[in-house]
C-alpha cells in the first residue's frame, strides 16, 4: 500500500543510544543498512554526542528525549519507523512508542531497558546499576552538596563493562567520545501510564550473552515481565553489540523486520 500522496512505504531504522554514548556509536550499523538500501538515522539525545547542551543541566526525560521526539514528529507518514534502542535507551524507545504510536512499526530493544507502561520497574533490573559504585565518576553541576547530575564510567572499567569483546579501535574511539550521562533524566524513564495502543506495536528483544554490564539473568527477567513478539540472542556479544558483532546484529535486524512483510 502506498503512503500519503501515493508514496511507497519506506522502512526507516531510527537508532537510540544508551548512557554516555551518542549517535556515533551506530556507525557500523548505519553503514551496513545504507549499503543494503535502507533508510537509517541515529540521533544524539540532549547532552549526548555532539549536542551543544551540557548534560549536567538535563533534568528530565522529556528534555533528554526531545531530539528523538522532534525527529519522529517530522517524519512523513509513509516512513515505517523501526525504532532501535540500546541499554538505558530502551526507556527512550518506550516513551517514544507511547507518544508516537501511529508512526512506529516496530520497537527493538538491544540489551535494553524494556518496561511495560503502567508497571513498576524493579531497581534490580536497571542496566546502569552494577553494584559497585566505585566504577562510576559522578558530576555535580549544582555543587557537591546536591545530588549528582551526571555519571560516567571510570576509564579503567570501560573496556571490561562496555566493550570486552569489541575491537580495540572502537574502544579507543569511545574513550574520546563518551560524555557524562544525565542521571536525573534517567529517573523519569520507564515511569509511564498504561498505554494499550502502544502495546499493539510489535516488539523485539535482542540479548547480549557476554555482557558484563547487563547480565543475561536481568535481561531474561525483562523479557519474562513483558514478553516481546520476537527474541534473539547474540551469543558472542558484549554490552555494545554495535561494535562487537555488527554483522550478526545487522542480520538479526533484517530478520526481525521481515516479519512485518508477512
Amino acid at each position: 500500500m502506498g503512503g500519503e500522496g501515493g508514496a511507497e512505504p519506506v522502512i526507516h531504522f531510527v537508532f537510540v543510544h544508551g548512557a554516555s554514548h551518542g549517535a556515533w556509536c551506530w556507525y557500523k550499523l548505519t553503514t551496513l543498512l545504507d549499503a543494503a538500501g535502507f533508510k537509517s538515522t541515529s540521533v544524539d539525545l540532549t547532552g549526548a554526542g555532539i549536542s551543544l547542551i551540557d548534560s549536567n543541566i538535563v533534568f528530565d526525560s522529556d528534555q533528554y528525549n526531545r531530539p528523538l521526539f522532534s525527529l519522529l514528529s517530522d517524519l512523513p507518514p509513509h516512513h515505517k519507523v523501526i525504532l532501535v534502542g540500546h541499554s538505558i535507551g530502551g526507556g527512550s524507545v518506550t516513551e517514544a512508542l507511547c507518544k508516537f504510536t501511529d508512526k512506529i512499526s516496530m520497537a527493538i530493544y538491544l540489551a535494553a531497558s524494556m518496561v511495560q507502561p503502567g508497571s513498576i520497574p524493579s531497581p534490580h533490573l536497571s542496566n546502569i546499576h552494577v553494584g559497585e559504585e566505585d566504577i562510576w565518576e559522578y558530576t555535580y553541576g549544582e555543587g557537591t552538596d546536591k545530588p549528582p547530575t551526571g555519571v560516567l564510567m571510570k576509564p579503567e572499567f570501560i573496556r571490561h563493562y562496555y566493550y570486552s569483546q569489541s575491537p580495540l579501535e572502537d574502544v579507543t574511539l569511545s574513550s574520546k567520545l563518551l560524555r557524562p550521562a544525565p542521571m536525573r533524566a534517567f529517573q523519569d524513564l520507564d515511569k509511564l501510564p498504561p498505554n494499550p495502543e502502544a502495546e499493539k506495536v510489535p516488539r523485539v528483544y535482542i540479548k547480549t550473552a557476554k555482557d558484563n554490564l547487563f547480565d543475561s539473568v536481568r535481561q531474561d527477567l525483562l523479557v519474562e515481565n513483558w514478553p516481546p513478539s520476537q527474541l534473539y540472542v547474540l551469543e558472542d556479544s558484549d554490552h555494545s553489540a554495535f561494535f562487537s558483532v555488527p554483522t550478526t546484529l545487522f542480520a538479526y535486524l533484517l530478520r526481525a523486520v521481515s516479519f512485518l512483510q508477512r
